[in-house]
């Protein structure tokens, strides 16, 4: 009998091996470290070319968000290049909560993850492909983690609009880097004309992984000392979210007029924005210009929509310790939060591979032509 052997000791790696009979195995999904957080796997299987697999993930009913695994497909790649969809179902009534993912490889390897992972090399790649391919692009490394590792800032442009794009406080959510691709197409290409005019206008600081330890150890949510960054913005410490002090510090130097932190949802099967309702000084023009945006992007792609998203905060209550809350607060800036879905967007579904790397990228793109037009609405 064939007896596959699964691993996940890499570059975002996380399962735990319960037990392996044949080509069936019982799985686990490690904590994030020191946290209670965990939803993110990523584990390879070797040894069962042509064969059937079963892989049982199980106990995700206390899992960080249990409501993001019905109607839930994992992702699935041979190659490593192109993510597809393995045939998935939940069953919350078994072993705490079970995950069912059936595949049959056509070769020696297969690899499993919540979403296609984007790893540090793709990462260091990026960065060193856009600062020397694109001229006027300048490299600045913000501080470093607790694991030591470089958080890494594109800087373009020589317009007086100071913009920060930032993505991956939560690690898991890959999307938010391969959305980063798409951003940096347009904004560091010197023959594509929206990118060009931005640069005019506006001066880019662009985070593309602004956790990077909590990125390469596996974790959902948290950096390498288990604390959610995207609680941390109120008061950071070197000693436990020195990734946004960092950022932070570098934020009070340049100010901010425009911000975008770029995460995904585990739950809603939707890309949406959510913003800074509730902040104590929230004016009606910074809310008018959010809503202009929203507005503008809802119009230029079919894959944004506006009726489903998160609550909307009371006056005077929203949670300062969140970056687009804290950005907008004490900058007076347009900031928001970009949400991109785990599963397939349902308004335009995708029976290869739901929502993808490809599509992330591409609402990069779309997001950049959608902010020069509002800054051109704001001018006229």
């Amino acid at each position: 009998m064939t007896q596959i052997q699964i691993t996940s000791a890499f570059d975002s790696g996380n399962i735990e091996v319960l037990s392996i009979d044949g080509t069936e195995a019982r799985l686990a999904v490690r904590h994030d470290h020191q946290s209670e957080f965990y939803q993110w796997f990523h584990f390879r299987v070797a040894g069962a070319k042509g064969q059937d697999l079963t892989l049982r993930i199980t106990d995700l009913g206390k899992s960080a968000y249990p409501l993001g695994w019905p109607a839930y497909k994992a992702r699935v790649s041979e190659d490593r290049q192109f993510w597809g969809l393995a045939e998935t179902s939940y069953d919350a009534t078994v072993e705490g909560g079970t995950l069912t993912i059936r595949y049959r490889p056509e070769g020696d390897l297969a690899w499993f993850a919540y979403f296609a992972p984007y790893s540090l090399e793709r990462h260091d790649d990026l960065i060193a492909d856009v600062v020397a391919a694109a001229p006027g692009v300048s490299h600045r490394m913000l501080g470093t983690t607790l694991d030591g590792r470089a958080i890494d800032c594109l800087e373009m442009g020589e317009g007086p609009t100071q913009v920060w794009l930032y993505a991956r406080q939560h690690p898991g959510e890959s999307m938010a880097e391969w959305w980063m691709e798409g951003a940096l197409d347009v904004l560091a290409d010197p023959a594509n004309s929206v990118g060009r005019e931005l640069r005019r206008r506006c001066s880019f600081h662009v985070v593309p992984n602004a956790n990077p330890d909590g990125s390469f150890r596996g974790h959902l949510r948290t950096n390498a000392a288990g604390v959610n960054l995207n609680r941390e913005w109120a008061e950071p410490t070197p000693e436990r979210s020195p990734e946004v002090l960092a950022i932070r510090n570098a934020m009070d130097a340049t100010g901010v007029d425009f911000a975008m932190d770029v995460h995904g949802d585990e739950a809603i099967p939707a890309v949406f924005l959510a913003g800074f309702h509730g902040i104590p000084s929230h004016k009606d023009t910074q809310q008018a210009g959010y809503d202009r945006y929203a507005e503008l992007l809802d119009r230029r792609t079919p894959d944004f929509q506006r009726k489903l998203g998160y609550p909307e905060a009371r006056a005077g209550a929203a949670n300062l310790t969140m970056s687009t809350n804290q950005l907008a607060e004490r900058f007076g800036a347009v900031s928001m939060t970009l949400e991109m879905p785990f599963k397939d967007n349902d308004d335009a579904p995708d029976a290869a591979q739901a929502w993808s790397p490809e599509r992330s990228a591409q609402l990069g793109r779309d997001c950049m032509a959608t902010l020069l037009e509002w800054l051109v609405g704001y001018e006229n």
